[in-house]
């Protein structure tokens, strides 16, 4: 199969169908594809822009919304603040993107964090969802998921 543009753009598209993607993944994805069969090409970085700006354009490909789903789905299973920044900055999202998604939670649920925690704790079995007499250890675990001290006082305490 020889690569051009029209053939990148259909990976990029059936790719784009069967997972959510960040527009730095996607480079990443169509990068490695042009690697393996051309491995000394420089002419294929212009190609995948043009890619990309065209999947940005036909709105196919929109990493705010892909980082809005990414925060509601750590939401709902219970991760902190701290946990959803880096899990986007991991994705590839941009800051401005990042601090977007992050005031349209507290500002659609004022308490999520709090939530979160409530969440976390009844999942882990902590403090007095659980029945762990070891505090420092339940303590521990809360703080390298993410959340602050006061958030956890109120939960474990």
């Amino acid at each position: 199969m020889i690569l051009n543009k029209d053939n990148l753009k259909k990976y990029a598209l059936n790719y784009l169908n069967r997972y959510a993607s960040s527009k730095k993944n996607l480079v990443m994805i169509l990068s490695r594809k042009i690697k393996k069969q051309y491995p000394l090409d420089k002419k294929f970085k212009f190609i995948i822009s043009r890619i990309i700006n065209d999947l940005e354009n036909d709105n196919i490909l929109n990493d705010l919304k892909f980082a809005n789903s990414i925060a509601y789905n750590d939401l709902r299973i219970g991760k902190s603040k701290r946990f959803i920044q880096y899990h986007l900055i991991r994705k590839g999202i941009k800051n401005d993107d990042i601090r977007t998604v992050l005031e349209n939670l507290e500002e659609e649920f004022p308490e999520f964090e709090m939530e979160s925690a409530m969440k976390f704790a009844k999942k882990k079995k902590l403090g007095k969802y659980g029945n762990s007499e070891n505090v420092k250890k339940d303590l521990s675990k809360m703080i390298r998921a993410g959340f602050n001290y006061e958030i956890i006082k109120k939960i474990l305490f």
